[in-house]
């Protein structure tokens, strides 16, 4: 007699949801999250990560590319013993989704970074630590030494570029993701209306959003000046990175109009491991990625935080996909929905990353909060796989979808 194979479940256990922080319980999206987040953060804080710049035409336009593609469906298929496993660049991850690098993450909640990275860990996914955090990278290597990748915003200096891939080597990252799409500093104006600035300035506004809120105020930023110090920019360089408080934050981060293809040239020689490229738009770069000898490319707008009117990495797919040869493909900006990492994969994408909700969620609860947004994810791309008639994610292509 045959045994049927087990069936996979759709979404949590009834009671599941009981199980979880209060403030997680009516969670059901990714999309729930940011009301969610809006109400524990300060309104500078929450203002800096959800903004864009400027008029924010590339923030909704990565949203909406989204909505531009609708399902052909397959029905009447066995999907029984479907798994959405993937491999990357030599790596094996239990979801085609990670958790893109964001800056400040251990200001929206106590050691962010490692909350993130651990919760990442456990799900069996990448995350990118962000070369603009506030925890030492060593540090969250050490929480997650099998899935961590580690971003750099890095200038067109020489002797800084091999100061910091060596600092990224020796702390055991074996990817180094490299953001081209930052010459200068963006002109978010959003920000400075909701009163966040750089350097990070504390003030009468800032101090009544805390007291008004007092979650965060105790368990994050009075939980971090008692145990952690002022926070620091701690992986801009092969060295400790200024206070965020300090006048010279600009001058840190700001000074990355002399990087070029050459300096790329010089970080592959230097760097033992995988090399991602991120921050790409066009097939034309794709092609230079590939030939300075990356490993793979992360099509990004920067979640819309960089040029207002730049395309949505959605649009650029179809086109990198046939410009990326032997290279990984992915692709950041605007992740909400599994239909949405699914659209993104059948479009031509290896793996996706997800920002801004993982941020919210670390703001909520921490690594639980995190490691929920995770189960979200996960358990909508398993229903969406079932209803889209598909057992593995290979099986997805353009065909699938059709442009409205």
């Amino acid at each position: 007699m045959t045994l049927n194979p087990p069936r996979q479940q759709l979404g949590p256990a009834p009671n599941a949801r009981h199980h979880l922080p209060p403030c997680l319980r009516d969670i059901l999206s990714l999309h729930d999250l940011e009301a969610a987040a809006r109400r524990r953060l300060p309104r500078p804080l929450f203002g800096y990560l959800k903004g864009g710049v400027e008029d924010n035409v590339s923030l909704d336009a990565n949203l909406d590319a989204f909505r531009k593609w609708m399902f052909r469906t397959n029905v009447l298929v066995d999907v029984s013993a479907r798994s959405q496993a993937t491999r990357l660049m030599g790596s094996d991850y239990q979801a085609p989704f990670g958790i893109a690098p964001m800056g400040l993450c251990a200001l929206f909640a106590f050691d962010g970074d490692v909350a993130m990275a651990r919760a990442a860990q456990a799900a069996g996914i990448p995350y990118v630590l962000s070369g603009a955090s506030l925890t030492p990278m060593e540090a969250v290597a050490q929480a997650a030494p099998t899935c961590g990748w580690f971003q750099a915003y890095i200038p067109g200096d020489e002797a800084h570029i091999e100061g910091l891939v060596e600092r990224v080597r020796l702390a055991g990252f074996r990817t180094l993701v490299v953001t081209v799409d930052t010459a200068t500093l963006a002109n978010r104006e959003n920000n400075v209306r909701v009163g966040f600035t750089t350097p990070l300035r504390p003030g009468i506004r800032l101090a009544w959003d805390g007291l008004i809120r007092p979650r965060w105020l105790l368990g994050t930023l009075a939980r971090t000046l008692l145990q952690r110090g002022m926070p620091h920019f701690e992986n801009a360089g092969a060295q400790r990175g200024v206070p965020i408080i300090s006048r010279t934050v600009v001058r840190q981060f700001g000074l990355r109009d002399h990087l070029s293809w050459h300096h790329l040239g010089l970080i592959r020689r230097a760097w033992p491991g995988k090399l991602v490229v991120k921050g790409l738009t066009c097939a034309e770069d794709v092609r230079k990625a590939e030939q300075a000898g990356a490993d793979g490319v992360i099509l990004s707008n920067h979640g819309g935080r960089q040029l207002d009117g730049t395309l949505p990495p959605l649009w650029a797919l179809p086109e990198a996909a046939r410009a990326k040869g032997g290279m990984a493909l992915m692709l950041d900006s605007g992740v909400r929905r599994g239909t949405d990492v699914l659209k993104a994969l059948a479009l031509g994408a290896d793996h996706v990353f997800v920002g801004r909700p993982m941020a919210y969620a670390a703001a909520l609860a921490g690594s639980a909060g995190v490691a929920q947004a995770i189960t979200l994810l996960k358990d909508e791309i398993n229903r969406d796989m079932a209803l889209l008639g598909v057992n593995r994610l290979a099986e997805l292509n353009s065909d699938r979808l059709v442009q409205v």
